[in-house]
């Protein structure tokens, strides 16, 4: 990295180290997707910071299967597993408290659909379904995860892209006073939280 980077790269004095040593409280994860990466010695991606790292971001098995479903934005595919294996890893590497600070997925906003379509989606219900799944797995291999969000609460205005992608759980209409409407997964959460609550009221 230093030869590739130069004086990109931040220096640590000795007692800058020492400073940091064991110094973290937990580690926060934003998790959205996953890829198989290979490397290549020209990389094709305009991005700065994919081209330096030289590799290829691949979203197909070797039959050329996708990896998931695919969401609305162009990077975002379906892949519960790779969460897990994150999770492990970091806990396994840092052996620190893990909060997984982000993960969700968007759908495309669609004036030409109908409000009661655009509520229900199933997908972002199996996407929480999958990774939720996934969170609970790794916690049976010992990761030591305190916490969990899921993005996003609401619609929001989403980087380069604006009011097009939908990552929330409730729908906020941009048109019409800014009203909100749960979706379906919005319900599914509620009954999800509900089921807990109410196993640890029958255990107690």
């Amino acid at each position: 990295m230093r030869e590739r980077l130069g004086d990109q790269l931040p220096k640590f004095s000795e007692e800058d180290k020492k400073y940091l040593l064991n110094a973290l409280d937990f580690i926060g994860l934003n998790h959205y997707t996953s890829r198989f990466i290979s490397h290549v010695t020209k990389c094709t991606a305009e991005n700065y910071y994919y081209k330096v790292q030289e590799m290829e971001r691949i979203v197909e098995w070797e039959d050329g299967q996708a990896i998931g479903e695919k969401a609305a934005s162009e990077w975002l595919y379906v892949v519960p597993w790779g969460l897990r294996k994150i999770l492990n890893y970091v806990s396994q590497k840092y052996a620190t408290p893990i909060l997984v600070t982000e993960n969700g997925m968007d759908d495309e906003d669609n004036d030409n659909l109908p409000l009661h379509e655009m509520l229900d989606d199933k997908l972002r219900v199996r996407y929480f379904k999958g990774y939720l799944e996934s969170v609970a797995q790794a916690i049976k291999d010992g990761a030591d995860v305190r916490g969990y969000f899921a993005w996003s609460l609401l619609d929001n205005f989403e980087w380069a892209q604006g009011y097009t992608k939908r990552f929330g759980l409730v729908y906020v209409d941009y048109k019409n006073g800014l009203t909100r409407h749960p979706k379906s997964s919005a319900y599914w959460f509620s009954r999800f939280l509900k089921a807990g609550e109410n196993k640890k009221g029958k255990e107690e």
